[in-house]
């Protein structure tokens, strides 16, 4: 690409002061306020600035107001301001724009590259990056003058997508509060015969498992195909998400049969957001159940597997007694003993398939709708990101003849930074004599 009319190109900490994050003692950790606000990664961001939970009374490195926070670290490439001097650990990296340089616009460079860093635009996404990757990133430097100029066109154009993103949020939630409103028609308030699970348990196989993976699964038993091993990742709103990272060995798989999963069985999670749930597919039959799962094998003359999961989806019915029965620990936990104090109401199997039937025909409308709007957000975010491309290749707002050329700037920039260099080492070398 071409290098836009008085634009110049170099090193990203050639105009701008990388700050790589160290982290205290957790000793030196609060949540009482004492000291300065202290960020760990990318936990705390929100929008545009993070939330101050935790506070460092011993801090290592600083952030200044104003200085871009960059996760560097799982996920790499998010960003936020800092709106105070705050400390920052191992997760994250300060950049400080010199000479003057708008914070806003590094701050839409790491928008513009962070794609890269996820995965999207490569197919690697990164695990962590070092302070050496940062500041040896390639950065396009406009004249100052310009680089407002962009801003506030970014600003504006994405002042305008941000209001449609906002009306397609607010019809996410309406389609959210429908579905359970729906699932609330289905199942409250029938006259139904009340039982515990163990009612509709299958006979012919080990009805409950929890698999012995996670963590215990040695680095080298992981393959890149294989036999899957499923986990929570696979389970969003009672829907099966094809996502899977792990796998064994037919071998590794055979020695671990007792925690095969067949088609229609369902899978439920014990940890995190508890009681995620959604039924094995028939493509997905000879995977295997990690550790973060509990896998419940029904008897299909006695209930619907596809009613089942609905029930569990609905709330003020099962979640609200899994949620009380885990009152007292330290965080939600499912375990069997849970599941089977549970209260499942199970009319005859004629009824379970007429209500199926009937909520699957209304929420089938709602999963076209959230299609559309999923489409939509995700153009909206691919409309920004071609902003941004535009952005830094010089193609958003014209050139003026009248601005002084980057490489003034860079010179400066640089001649600064080498007077600075000098006199720390004239001040160290005469505190040393």
């Amino acid at each position: 690409m071409d290098l836009p009319k008085g634009w110049a190109k170099c090193r990203l900490s050639d105009v701008n002061l990388v700050i790589a994050g160290q982290s205290p003692e957790s000793k030196y950790y609060n949540q009482d306020g004492d000291g300065l606000p202290f960020f760990q990664g990318k936990t705390d961001f929100g929008q545009l600035y993070p939330t101050n939970r935790v506070y460092c009374t011993a801090p290592k490195k600083l952030a200044e107001s104003g200085d871009i926070l960059l996760s560097v670290r799982a996920p790499v490439g998010p960003t936020n301001l800092a709106r105070e001097t705050v400390a920052i650990g191992r997760g994250l990296s300060a950049i400080r724009p010199l000479g003057g340089i708008s914070t806003r616009y590094v701050l839409n460079f790491f928008k513009h590259i962070e794609p890269v860093f996820s995965g999207q635009g490569t197919g690697t996404t990164f695990s962590a990056v070092t302070v050496d990757d940062v500041k040896n990133l390639d950065f396009l430097l406009p004249p100052l003058t310009e680089q407002n100029r962009i801003v506030a066109k970014i600003d504006a154009l994405f002042s305008e997508l941000d209001k449609g993103v906002e009306l397609l949020q607010t019809i996410c939630q309406q389609l959210r509060t429908y579905r359970q409103a729906v699932l609330k028609w289905a199942f409250e308030g029938k006259d139904w015969e009340r039982v515990t699970i163990e009612k509709f348990l299958s006979k012919n196989r080990k009805p409950m498992a929890t698999g012995p993976f996670g963590t215990m699964l040695k680095k080298h038993e992981h393959k890149q195909t294989g036999v899957p091993v499923l986990g929570i990742e696979n389970i969003e709103r009672g829907i099966f998400q094809q996502c899977n990272k792990i796998f064994v060995s037919p071998e590794k798989a055979e020695e671990l049969k007792a925690f095969e999963l067949h088609t229609n069985d369902v899978i439920i999670s014990r940890s995190g957001t508890v009681g995620e749930l959604c039924l094995v597919p028939e493509h997905m039959n000879g995977a295997l159940l990690s550790t973060n799962l509990m896998r419940v094998t029904l008897d299909e003359n006695e209930i619907m597997p596809r009613y089942f999961v609905y029930l569990f989806l609905s709330k003020g019915i099962v979640i609200d007694q899994v949620k009380e029965l885990c009152k007292g620990s330290t965080r939600d936990f499912l375990n069997q003993t849970i599941l089977k104090q549970i209260i499942f109401p199970l009319p005859p199997l004629v009824d379970q398939s007429q209500i199926v039937a009937e909520i699957e025909s209304r929420l089938s409308v709602c999963d076209k709708l959230e299609q559309i709007v999923d489409e939509n957000l995700n153009k909206a975010q691919a409309l920004k990101q071609s902003i941004l491309k535009k952005a830094f290749a010089g193609q958003l707002v014209p050139q003026d003849p009248d601005d002084e050329s980057a490489s003034v700037l860079l010179e400066c920039i640089k001649a600064e930074q080498k007077s600075s260099d000098t006199k720390a080492k004239t001040k160290g070398g005469r505190k040393n004599g």
